[in-house]
């Protein structure tokens, strides 16, 4: 696995690369910054007085569930977050034109006995394309708080060209969002919901633990097998994260290749153009669609969307 530190590539070298693996990071730049200055602006007025960052001393869980609740789909469609998207993929040289990202979520990782379930759910070895991503979808991670081996995000390599043994065949993106992506605050203790995992172990090492600044963002492929660290420092991370998809490789059918994937529906019908805010073209969306199960639209203003 290639990690490329502030690469130079243009957006097809760089789309190509992730296809095959690799990983980039980019300096803080203004607009991520500017997005990241957004979501500390609304965590710090949803938790005030008290620290957001050690929320599990002052807060019971409840409580704490009950403003996520209403924080977390507050910064989703705050009207500053697409925009200050839009800067950042100009910023980072994406033909706006025919780059579709989806909204933006604000994530949770408590330490681990306090909340790490539902609409704060700590994410066990997984890739996204169990969760019926297109294998041409790219992620988009960054730290709104400075994050510490003990509370980032891991990736685990070995797994790129291996496969695992897994779930996502149980899994069809339409049935979840009719079924559970409205109950995700009812999930405190445990989560009960079935999403897609691993069937045998994973061998966590070796592993990626990139700790990169404030609004510095990683971007990798929805193939990458990648988990959530078990919070032990103590302190909480906030991190946002979007996906894009770039229309030629939807059309030209390009990404990732699929090593053990088998869910069904598909994720096409949530981006949007960062020109217009338009929806994919249905044509383009129809090449990935199924006949499982009548659509039901991803209910963002609820909650945290898990998926």
């Amino acid at each position: 696995m290639n990690i490329h530190y502030d690469s130079k590539m243009d957006d097809a070298q760089r789309r190509a690369n992730l296809y095959s693996g690799s990983l980039f990071i980019y300096s803080s730049s203004p607009a991520a910054l500017r997005l990241c200055g957004l979501a500390r602006e609304l965590v710090e007025e949803a938790f005030y007085p008290f620290d957001p960052l050690r929320v599990q001393e002052n807060i019971p869980v409840d409580k704490c569930v009950d403003i996520l609740a209403s924080l977390k789909p507050k910064f989703i469609h705050h009207p500053k977050a697409k925009e200050y998207i839009q800067a950042l993929l100009t910023e980072l040289g994406c033909d706006l034109e025919k780059v579709y990202f989806d909204v933006p979520r604000l994530r949770t990782a408590f330490p681990a006995d306090y909340l790490s379930s539902g609409i704060a759910y700590a994410f066990h070895p997984h890739r996204d394309t169990w969760y019926s991503a297109p294998f041409c979808q790219i992620n988009w991670w960054m730290p709104v708080y400075d994050i510490y081996p003990e509370n980032c995000m891991a990736f685990h390599p070995r797994y790129w060209s291996e496969a695992v043994r897994n779930s996502s065949s149980l899994y069809n993106y339409y049935e979840w969002n009719r079924t559970n992506r409205n109950s995700a605050a009812t999930h405190i203790k445990e989560d009960t919901r079935v999403q897609p995992r691993a069937l045998d172990p994973i061998e966590l090492d070796p592993q990626y633990r990139l700790l990169t600044k404030v609004g510095s963002p990683i971007l990798f492929s929805a193939a990458q097998l990648h988990s959530t660290v078990p919070n032990t420092c103590g302190l909480t991370r906030y991190s946002i994260d979007f996906r894009t998809v770039h229309l030629d490789d939807v059309w030209n059918r390009q990404g990732a290749p699929n090593i053990d994937s088998a869910c069904t529906g598909t994720t096409m019908r949530d981006y949007l153009c960062a020109t217009d805010l338009a929806r994919l073209p249905d044509r383009a969306i129809m090449m990935y669609d199924d006949t499982t199960s009548e659509y039901v639209a991803s209910p963002t203003s609820e909650a945290d969307v898990v998926r």
